[in-house]
Protein backbone atom coordinates (compact mmCIF):
# COMPACT_ATOMS: atom_id res chain seq x y z
CA UNK A 1 0.00 0.00 0.00
CA UNK A 2 1.08 3.60 -0.88
CA UNK A 3 -0.62 5.48 1.51
CA UNK A 4 0.89 5.81 4.78
CA UNK A 5 -0.38 7.13 8.39
CA UNK A 6 0.41 10.24 9.60
CA UNK A 7 2.72 8.12 12.32
CA UNK A 8 4.51 6.44 9.68
CA UNK A 9 5.11 9.03 7.30
CA UNK A 10 6.41 11.44 10.49
CA UNK A 11 9.47 8.30 11.05
CA UNK A 12 10.07 8.15 7.22
CA UNK A 13 10.30 12.07 7.08
CA UNK A 14 12.38 12.28 10.31
CA UNK A 15 14.73 9.85 8.99
CA UNK A 16 15.27 12.00 5.65
CA UNK A 17 16.10 14.92 7.93
CA UNK A 18 18.41 13.63 10.11
CA UNK A 19 21.01 12.75 6.95
CA UNK A 20 20.96 16.77 6.15
CA UNK A 21 24.10 18.85 6.42
CA UNK A 22 21.95 21.78 4.46
CA UNK A 23 21.20 25.32 5.68
CA UNK A 24 17.69 23.90 5.66
CA UNK A 25 15.88 20.79 4.09
CA UNK A 26 12.22 20.22 3.40
CA UNK A 27 10.47 16.45 2.62
CA UNK A 28 7.45 16.17 0.68
CA UNK A 29 6.40 12.58 0.91
CA UNK A 30 2.92 11.96 -1.19
CA UNK A 31 1.37 8.25 -1.74
CA UNK A 32 -1.67 7.10 -3.48
CA UNK A 33 -3.95 4.49 -4.39
CA UNK A 34 -6.60 4.92 -7.29
CA UNK A 35 -8.61 2.67 -9.90
CA UNK A 36 -10.31 3.73 -13.13
CA UNK A 37 -12.36 2.32 -16.23
CA UNK A 38 -12.52 2.66 -19.51
CA UNK A 39 -15.43 2.35 -22.08
CA UNK A 40 -16.68 3.01 -25.75
CA UNK A 41 -18.53 1.91 -27.96
CA UNK A 42 -20.94 0.51 -25.70
CA UNK A 43 -18.01 -1.99 -24.17
CA UNK A 44 -15.31 -2.04 -21.40
CA UNK A 45 -11.99 -1.15 -23.36
CA UNK A 46 -9.45 -0.49 -20.06
CA UNK A 47 -9.58 -1.00 -16.56
CA UNK A 48 -6.64 -0.70 -13.90
CA UNK A 49 -5.15 0.42 -10.44
CA UNK A 50 -1.95 2.40 -10.12
CA UNK A 51 -0.13 2.63 -6.63
CA UNK A 52 2.72 5.21 -6.14
CA UNK A 53 4.47 6.95 -3.47
CA UNK A 54 6.97 9.61 -3.89
CA UNK A 55 9.62 11.35 -1.85
CA UNK A 56 11.30 15.08 -2.67
CA UNK A 57 14.12 16.89 -0.86
CA UNK A 58 14.86 20.13 -0.98
CA UNK A 59 17.91 21.67 0.21
CA UNK A 60 19.24 24.81 0.66
CA UNK A 61 22.55 26.38 1.29
CA UNK A 62 21.93 30.30 0.94
CA UNK A 63 19.90 31.34 -1.73
CA UNK A 64 20.91 27.73 -4.33
CA UNK A 65 18.35 24.85 -4.04
CA UNK A 66 18.64 21.43 -5.02
CA UNK A 67 15.67 19.09 -5.77
CA UNK A 68 16.03 15.22 -5.65
CA UNK A 69 13.29 12.48 -5.62
CA UNK A 70 13.10 8.71 -4.66
CA UNK A 71 10.78 5.93 -4.23
CA UNK A 72 12.61 3.62 -1.91
CA UNK A 73 12.79 5.06 1.48
CA UNK A 74 14.96 2.76 3.10
CA UNK A 75 17.96 4.45 5.09
CA UNK A 76 20.43 4.16 2.39
CA UNK A 77 18.19 5.62 -0.43
CA UNK A 78 17.36 8.34 2.03
CA UNK A 79 20.57 9.04 2.56
CA UNK A 80 21.42 8.99 -1.23
CA UNK A 81 18.57 11.37 -2.19
CA UNK A 82 19.42 14.22 0.60
CA UNK A 83 22.90 13.79 -0.11
CA UNK A 84 21.90 14.03 -4.06
CA UNK A 85 19.95 17.16 -3.27
CA UNK A 86 22.73 18.88 -1.12
CA UNK A 87 24.96 18.27 -4.35
CA UNK A 88 22.50 20.19 -6.80
CA UNK A 89 22.01 22.56 -4.41
CA UNK A 90 25.71 23.97 -4.53
CA UNK A 91 25.85 23.56 -8.02
CA UNK A 92 22.88 25.73 -8.84
CA UNK A 93 22.53 29.55 -9.13
CA UNK A 94 21.39 31.57 -6.29
CA UNK A 95 17.50 32.07 -6.63
CA UNK A 96 16.95 36.15 -5.87
CA UNK A 97 13.39 34.95 -5.07
CA UNK A 98 14.07 32.15 -2.51
CA UNK A 99 12.20 32.09 0.81
CA UNK A 100 13.53 29.81 3.02
CA UNK A 101 11.15 26.95 4.89
CA UNK A 102 8.33 27.91 7.27
CA UNK A 103 8.11 26.93 11.13
CA UNK A 104 5.51 25.45 12.52
CA UNK A 105 2.04 26.30 11.27
CA UNK A 106 -1.49 25.59 13.08
CA UNK A 107 -3.79 23.78 10.40
CA UNK A 108 -7.49 23.15 9.88
CA UNK A 109 -8.49 19.34 10.27
CA UNK A 110 -9.64 18.29 6.30
CA UNK A 111 -12.64 16.04 6.12
CA UNK A 112 -11.60 15.33 2.44
CA UNK A 113 -11.00 11.92 3.32
CA UNK A 114 -14.27 9.67 3.00
CA UNK A 115 -13.44 5.70 3.91
CA UNK A 116 -16.31 4.00 1.35
CA UNK A 117 -14.72 6.16 -1.65
CA UNK A 118 -11.34 4.61 -0.52
CA UNK A 119 -12.82 1.45 -0.82
CA UNK A 120 -14.50 1.10 -4.22
CA UNK A 121 -13.89 -1.90 -5.37
CA UNK A 122 -13.33 -3.50 -9.62
CA UNK A 123 -16.75 -4.62 -8.98
CA UNK A 124 -18.23 -1.25 -8.24
CA UNK A 125 -16.75 -0.05 -11.47
CA UNK A 126 -17.71 -2.14 -13.75
CA UNK A 127 -21.52 -1.87 -12.33
CA UNK A 128 -20.69 1.98 -13.11
CA UNK A 129 -19.92 1.35 -16.50
CA UNK A 130 -22.64 -1.19 -17.22
CA UNK A 131 -25.02 1.82 -16.09
CA UNK A 132 -23.64 3.35 -18.81
CA UNK A 133 -23.66 1.12 -21.58
CA UNK A 134 -27.39 -0.32 -20.74
CA UNK A 135 -29.49 2.50 -21.23
CA UNK A 136 -27.57 3.62 -24.28
CA UNK A 137 -27.97 0.32 -25.96
CA UNK A 138 -31.93 0.14 -25.51
CA UNK A 139 -32.16 4.34 -27.10
CA UNK A 140 -30.23 3.37 -30.24
CA UNK A 141 -26.58 5.34 -28.62
CA UNK A 142 -23.15 5.06 -28.19
CA UNK A 143 -21.65 5.52 -24.27
CA UNK A 144 -17.80 6.20 -24.33
CA UNK A 145 -17.09 6.94 -20.68
CA UNK A 146 -13.99 7.20 -18.13
CA UNK A 147 -14.43 6.68 -14.19
CA UNK A 148 -11.04 7.99 -11.51
CA UNK A 149 -10.97 6.96 -8.11
CA UNK A 150 -8.50 7.56 -5.93
CA UNK A 151 -6.99 7.75 -2.57
CA UNK A 152 -4.03 9.46 -1.42
CA UNK A 153 -1.97 11.58 1.17
CA UNK A 154 0.46 14.25 1.43
CA UNK A 155 2.49 15.30 4.00
CA UNK A 156 5.30 17.55 4.26
CA UNK A 157 8.37 18.29 6.93
CA UNK A 158 11.33 20.66 7.09
CA UNK A 159 14.13 21.39 9.34
CA UNK A 160 12.77 24.39 10.67
CA UNK A 161 9.40 22.31 13.11
CA UNK A 162 7.22 22.30 10.26
CA UNK A 163 5.16 19.14 9.85
CA UNK A 164 1.83 18.78 8.04
CA UNK A 165 -0.33 15.79 6.76
CA UNK A 166 -3.60 15.24 5.08
CA UNK A 167 -5.65 12.20 3.55
CA UNK A 168 -7.86 13.21 0.67
CA UNK A 169 -9.95 10.92 -1.73
CA UNK A 170 -11.73 11.55 -4.96
CA UNK A 171 -13.78 10.79 -7.21
CA UNK A 172 -14.22 11.38 -11.15
CA UNK A 173 -16.54 10.75 -14.00
CA UNK A 174 -17.41 11.80 -17.50
CA UNK A 175 -20.07 9.97 -19.92
CA UNK A 176 -20.17 11.09 -23.15
CA UNK A 177 -23.31 9.54 -25.54
CA UNK A 178 -23.43 9.90 -29.25
CA UNK A 179 -26.66 9.11 -31.15
CA UNK A 180 -26.21 5.92 -33.69
CA UNK A 181 -27.36 8.01 -36.19
CA UNK A 182 -24.40 10.50 -35.60
CA UNK A 183 -26.22 13.29 -35.16
CA UNK A 184 -26.90 14.28 -31.54
CA UNK A 185 -24.37 14.32 -28.27
CA UNK A 186 -25.02 14.52 -24.57
CA UNK A 187 -22.20 14.56 -21.82
CA UNK A 188 -22.16 15.16 -18.39
CA UNK A 189 -19.28 15.15 -15.83
CA UNK A 190 -19.27 14.07 -11.73
CA UNK A 191 -16.90 14.43 -8.84
CA UNK A 192 -16.90 13.64 -5.67
CA UNK A 193 -14.62 13.39 -2.38
CA UNK A 194 -17.65 11.16 -1.18
CA UNK A 195 -18.69 8.27 -3.43
CA UNK A 196 -22.45 7.57 -1.66
CA UNK A 197 -23.25 11.05 -3.53
CA UNK A 198 -22.84 9.65 -6.71
CA UNK A 199 -25.10 8.37 -8.93
CA UNK A 200 -23.85 6.82 -11.94
CA UNK A 201 -27.31 5.91 -13.39
CA UNK A 202 -28.68 9.54 -13.19
CA UNK A 203 -25.77 10.26 -14.69
CA UNK A 204 -25.73 8.28 -18.15
CA UNK A 205 -29.89 9.01 -18.12
CA UNK A 206 -29.02 12.78 -18.34
CA UNK A 207 -26.20 12.31 -21.03
CA UNK A 208 -28.70 10.07 -23.25
CA UNK A 209 -31.22 12.39 -22.67
CA UNK A 210 -29.15 15.67 -24.35
CA UNK A 211 -27.85 12.87 -27.18
CA UNK A 212 -31.52 11.88 -28.30
CA UNK A 213 -32.63 14.91 -27.81
CA UNK A 214 -29.97 17.04 -30.31
CA UNK A 215 -30.63 15.22 -32.49
CA UNK A 216 -30.80 16.79 -36.23
CA UNK A 217 -29.96 19.83 -35.17
CA UNK A 218 -31.19 23.43 -36.39
CA UNK A 219 -29.03 26.36 -37.71
CA UNK A 220 -29.81 29.73 -36.39
CA UNK A 221 -28.04 32.81 -36.94
CA UNK A 222 -25.02 33.45 -34.64
CA UNK A 223 -25.57 37.01 -32.89
CA UNK A 224 -26.32 38.31 -29.03
CA UNK A 225 -28.12 36.08 -27.51
CA UNK A 226 -29.49 35.16 -23.71
CA UNK A 227 -28.17 31.86 -22.37
CA UNK A 228 -28.59 29.52 -19.54
CA UNK A 229 -25.20 28.35 -18.90
CA UNK A 230 -25.18 24.76 -17.23
CA UNK A 231 -22.34 24.97 -14.56
CA UNK A 232 -19.57 23.11 -16.58
CA UNK A 233 -19.98 25.82 -19.22
CA UNK A 234 -20.07 28.69 -16.78
CA UNK A 235 -16.82 27.42 -15.14
CA UNK A 236 -15.40 26.98 -18.58
CA UNK A 237 -15.34 30.68 -18.31
CA UNK A 238 -14.98 31.38 -14.77
CA UNK A 239 -11.52 29.38 -15.01
CA UNK A 240 -10.32 32.21 -16.60
CA UNK A 241 -11.03 35.02 -13.55
CA UNK A 242 -9.76 32.50 -11.28
CA UNK A 243 -6.04 32.69 -12.66
CA UNK A 244 -6.43 36.42 -12.82
CA UNK A 245 -6.14 36.80 -9.28
CA UNK A 246 -2.45 36.99 -8.66
CA UNK A 247 -1.31 40.34 -7.39
CA UNK A 248 2.02 39.88 -8.63
CA UNK A 249 0.84 39.89 -12.00
CA UNK A 250 -1.62 42.31 -11.61
CA UNK A 251 0.70 44.78 -9.92
CA UNK A 252 3.33 44.36 -12.66
CA UNK A 253 0.21 45.30 -15.16
CA UNK A 254 0.21 41.64 -16.76
CA UNK A 255 -3.48 40.81 -15.87
CA UNK A 256 -7.22 41.67 -15.75
CA UNK A 257 -6.45 43.06 -12.56
CA UNK A 258 -4.16 45.44 -13.23
CA UNK A 259 -4.67 49.21 -12.63
CA UNK A 260 -2.75 52.45 -12.84
CA UNK A 261 0.57 50.51 -11.52
CA UNK A 262 -1.36 48.69 -8.47
CA UNK A 263 -4.36 46.17 -9.15
CA UNK A 264 -8.29 46.40 -8.84
CA UNK A 265 -8.48 45.54 -4.96
CA UNK A 266 -11.50 47.54 -3.49
CA UNK A 267 -12.81 47.67 -7.51
CA UNK A 268 -16.29 46.34 -8.36
CA UNK A 269 -15.97 45.06 -11.58
CA UNK A 270 -19.25 42.71 -12.26
CA UNK A 271 -22.83 42.78 -10.70
CA UNK A 272 -23.27 43.35 -7.14
CA UNK A 273 -24.85 39.97 -6.68
CA UNK A 274 -21.77 38.16 -7.47
CA UNK A 275 -19.78 36.65 -4.84
CA UNK A 276 -16.88 34.11 -4.99
CA UNK A 277 -14.96 32.74 -2.13
CA UNK A 278 -12.80 29.65 -1.30
CA UNK A 279 -12.77 27.48 1.52
CA UNK A 280 -11.45 24.07 2.24
CA UNK A 281 -13.45 23.10 5.09
CA UNK A 282 -16.45 23.52 2.55
CA UNK A 283 -18.35 20.02 3.14
CA UNK A 284 -19.59 20.06 -1.21
CA UNK A 285 -16.32 20.65 -1.96
CA UNK A 286 -13.51 20.27 0.77
CA UNK A 287 -9.76 20.07 0.05
CA UNK A 288 -6.39 19.98 1.83
CA UNK A 289 -5.88 22.90 4.60
CA UNK A 290 -2.52 23.46 3.74
CA UNK A 291 -0.88 24.43 0.43
CA UNK A 292 2.51 22.91 -1.27
CA UNK A 293 4.32 25.70 0.60
CA UNK A 294 3.00 24.91 4.16
CA UNK A 295 0.76 27.94 4.46
CA UNK A 296 -2.26 27.21 6.62
CA UNK A 297 -5.22 27.43 3.96
CA UNK A 298 -8.28 29.27 5.10
CA UNK A 299 -11.95 30.67 4.14
CA UNK A 300 -11.05 33.61 1.73
CA UNK A 301 -13.44 35.77 -0.34
CA UNK A 302 -12.48 36.98 -3.43
CA UNK A 303 -15.70 38.86 -4.51
CA UNK A 304 -18.09 40.12 -2.91
CA UNK A 305 -20.63 42.58 -3.94
CA UNK A 306 -19.35 42.80 -7.08
CA UNK A 307 -15.83 43.96 -5.31
CA UNK A 308 -12.60 42.52 -6.01
CA UNK A 309 -11.73 42.08 -1.99
CA UNK A 310 -8.66 39.97 -2.29
CA UNK A 311 -5.77 38.97 -4.54
CA UNK A 312 -3.50 36.11 -3.72
CA UNK A 313 0.12 37.21 -2.88
CA UNK A 314 2.88 34.32 -2.89
CA UNK A 315 5.30 34.62 0.21
CA UNK A 316 7.79 36.81 -1.83
CA UNK A 317 5.20 39.25 -3.41
CA UNK A 318 3.89 39.79 0.30
CA UNK A 319 7.19 40.09 1.43
CA UNK A 320 8.64 42.28 -0.91
CA UNK A 321 4.56 44.45 -0.60
CA UNK A 322 4.93 44.89 2.96
CA UNK A 323 1.79 42.43 3.70
CA UNK A 324 0.53 39.11 4.70
CA UNK A 325 0.71 36.33 2.43
CA UNK A 326 -2.37 35.11 0.76
CA UNK A 327 -2.61 31.70 -0.51
CA UNK A 328 -4.06 30.66 -3.92
CA UNK A 329 -7.81 28.90 -3.34
CA UNK A 330 -7.96 25.64 -3.10
CA UNK A 331 -11.55 25.37 -4.37
CA UNK A 332 -14.11 28.39 -5.70
CA UNK A 333 -17.09 28.46 -4.71
CA UNK A 334 -19.56 31.32 -6.33
CA UNK A 335 -22.97 32.10 -4.73
CA UNK A 336 -26.19 30.99 -6.41
CA UNK A 337 -29.84 31.37 -6.08
CA UNK A 338 -32.99 29.16 -5.29
CA UNK A 339 -33.82 28.58 -9.18
CA UNK A 340 -33.81 25.24 -10.84
CA UNK A 341 -32.56 24.77 -14.61
CA UNK A 342 -36.12 24.27 -15.46
CA UNK A 343 -37.54 27.39 -13.60
CA UNK A 344 -34.77 29.24 -15.37
CA UNK A 345 -36.07 27.45 -18.58
CA UNK A 346 -39.73 28.40 -18.09
CA UNK A 347 -38.78 32.34 -17.08
CA UNK A 348 -37.08 32.95 -20.69
CA UNK A 349 -38.86 34.32 -23.53
CA UNK A 350 -36.06 33.57 -25.95
CA UNK A 351 -32.55 32.11 -25.33
CA UNK A 352 -30.27 29.87 -25.51
CA UNK A 353 -29.65 26.20 -23.16
CA UNK A 354 -25.65 25.77 -23.22
CA UNK A 355 -24.53 22.68 -21.94
CA UNK A 356 -20.83 22.85 -22.62
CA UNK A 357 -18.12 24.90 -23.96
CA UNK A 358 -15.18 23.52 -24.88
CA UNK A 359 -11.62 24.21 -26.94
CA UNK A 360 -11.74 27.41 -25.21
CA UNK A 361 -8.59 29.87 -25.55
CA UNK A 362 -7.43 33.40 -24.68
CA UNK A 363 -7.78 36.37 -27.00
CA UNK A 364 -7.12 39.36 -24.89
CA UNK A 365 -5.44 38.66 -21.58
CA UNK A 366 -6.05 42.28 -20.80
CA UNK A 367 -10.05 42.12 -21.08
CA UNK A 368 -9.63 38.60 -20.06
CA UNK A 369 -11.88 37.68 -23.86
CA UNK A 370 -12.03 34.18 -24.66
CA UNK A 371 -13.32 32.45 -27.45
CA UNK A 372 -14.45 28.81 -28.07
CA UNK A 373 -17.31 26.77 -29.06
CA UNK A 374 -20.64 24.65 -27.65
CA UNK A 375 -21.12 21.18 -27.78
CA UNK A 376 -23.02 18.02 -26.66
CA UNK A 377 -26.81 19.74 -26.65
CA UNK A 378 -27.09 23.63 -27.29
CA UNK A 379 -30.93 24.06 -27.21
CA UNK A 380 -33.24 26.66 -28.51
CA UNK A 381 -35.02 28.32 -25.81
CA UNK A 382 -38.82 29.98 -26.85
CA UNK A 383 -41.49 30.84 -24.63
CA UNK A 384 -40.35 28.89 -21.61
CA UNK A 385 -39.99 25.73 -23.24
CA UNK A 386 -37.12 24.06 -25.22
CA UNK A 387 -38.46 23.82 -29.13
CA UNK A 388 -35.46 22.10 -30.60
CA UNK A 389 -31.85 21.70 -31.06
CA UNK A 390 -29.00 23.71 -32.71
CA UNK A 391 -26.22 23.55 -34.19
CA UNK A 392 -23.11 24.42 -32.13
CA UNK A 393 -21.58 28.32 -31.96
CA UNK A 394 -18.13 29.76 -31.62
CA UNK A 395 -18.43 32.35 -28.87
CA UNK A 396 -16.15 35.35 -27.96
CA UNK A 397 -17.00 37.04 -24.51
CA UNK A 398 -15.47 37.67 -21.44
CA UNK A 399 -16.30 36.58 -18.14
CA UNK A 400 -16.55 40.01 -17.01
CA UNK A 401 -18.95 41.03 -19.30
CA UNK A 402 -20.88 37.82 -18.65
CA UNK A 403 -21.06 38.68 -14.57
CA UNK A 404 -22.05 42.17 -15.68
CA UNK A 405 -24.64 40.64 -17.87
CA UNK A 406 -26.10 38.65 -15.39
CA UNK A 407 -30.12 38.11 -15.13
CA UNK A 408 -30.31 35.23 -12.37
CA UNK A 409 -28.31 32.95 -10.49
CA UNK A 410 -29.35 29.42 -10.02
CA UNK A 411 -28.48 26.33 -7.85
CA UNK A 412 -25.14 25.74 -7.20
CA UNK A 413 -23.08 22.29 -8.45
CA UNK A 414 -20.10 20.68 -8.06
CA UNK A 415 -17.52 20.93 -11.02
CA UNK A 416 -14.36 20.12 -11.16
CA UNK A 417 -13.97 20.40 -6.95
CA UNK A 418 -15.84 23.87 -7.42
CA UNK A 419 -19.45 25.28 -6.71
CA UNK A 420 -20.91 26.52 -9.38
CA UNK A 421 -24.54 28.09 -9.86
CA UNK A 422 -26.67 27.83 -13.20
CA UNK A 423 -26.54 31.35 -14.83
CA UNK A 424 -28.66 33.41 -16.86
CA UNK A 425 -27.03 35.87 -18.80
CA UNK A 426 -28.09 38.52 -21.33
CA UNK A 427 -26.43 39.40 -24.84
CA UNK A 428 -23.79 36.36 -24.72
CA UNK A 429 -21.88 37.12 -28.18
CA UNK A 430 -21.92 34.05 -30.68
CA UNK A 431 -20.18 34.77 -33.66
CA UNK A 432 -20.24 31.60 -36.00
CA UNK A 433 -21.63 28.50 -36.31
CA UNK A 434 -19.97 24.80 -36.17
CA UNK A 435 -20.94 21.81 -38.13
CA UNK A 436 -19.19 19.60 -35.23
CA UNK A 437 -21.94 17.51 -33.10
Amino acid sequence: MAIYTEEEARKIMEKALSFSKADACEVNLDGSESGNIRYARNSVSTSGHRSNQTLVVQSNFGKKMGTATIDEFDDESLKRVVARSEELAKLSPENPEFMGPLGPQVYDKAINYVESTANITPEFRAEVANSSIEPAVSKDVTAAGFLDDSAGFSAMMNTKGLFAYNKSTNLEFTVTMRTNDGTGSGWVTRDFNDVTKFNATEASNTAIEKAVMSREAKAIEPGKYTVILEPSAGLGLLNGLGRSIGARSADEGRSFMSKDGGNKIGEKIVDERVKIWSDPLNSEVPSATWNGSGQPLKKTTWIENGIVKNLAYDRFWAAEKGVEPVPYPSNFIMAGGDASLEELIKSTKKGILVTRLWYIRSVDPQTLLYTGLTRDGTFYIENGAIKYPVKNFRFNESPIIMLNNLETLGKQVRVEGNLIPYMKIRDFTFTSLSDAV
